[in-house]
């Protein structure tokens, strides 16, 4: 019949489509491939980000306590006469400017937090934000119809 001579007589129109078909198919393969890759190598950075300012803060915090140490020791040393009251504001300057590099930190390691919670696929606008319910209901009560 009619049916089986448009088939043959196509000029190959459905194996074109089949075809493009198929590269359009690989195409997006080949994108969600990428697109997996390039978020495990965002969460990857992320975390190695992370765990660096952690050591960094570490180091940060030892240099803070360190100074507040001097300040202490500058400051007995100076009610006893024996420096002048430079060295007090000195190590005053030095202590400032060492909590300010923690104060930094922190703010880098929150910035690096949420870099990582949205590598994850989290969010940070209101509507994905959990309820104030979601949030208070107890983990026994989440399966419960």
């Amino acid at each position: 019949g009619p049916g089986i001579s448009e088939t043959l007589f196509d000029g190959g129109l459905r194996r074109a489509q089949t075809e493009a078909a198929r590269a359009a198919y690989d195409a997006s393969v080949a994108t969600y491939r990428q697109t997996v890759l390039g978020a495990f190598q965002s969460v990857e950075d992320n975390l190695a980000a992370l765990r660096i300012l952690e050591e960094e803060a570490r180091v940060q915090e030892a240099a803070v306590q360190a100074a507040a140490r001097s300040v202490t020791l500058t400051t007995e040393q100076y009610r006893a006469g024996t420096v002048g009251y430079l060295n007090v504001i000195t190590t005053q300057t030095i202590a400032l400017g060492n909590e300010i590099t923690a104060v930094q930190l922190l703010g880098r390691r929150m910035i690096a937090a949420v870099q990582l919670v949205e590598a994850l696929g989290g969010g940070w606008t209101e509507r994905e934000l959990p309820s104030a319910g979601d949030v208070t209901r107890r983990p026994d009560e989440t399966h419960r119809p």
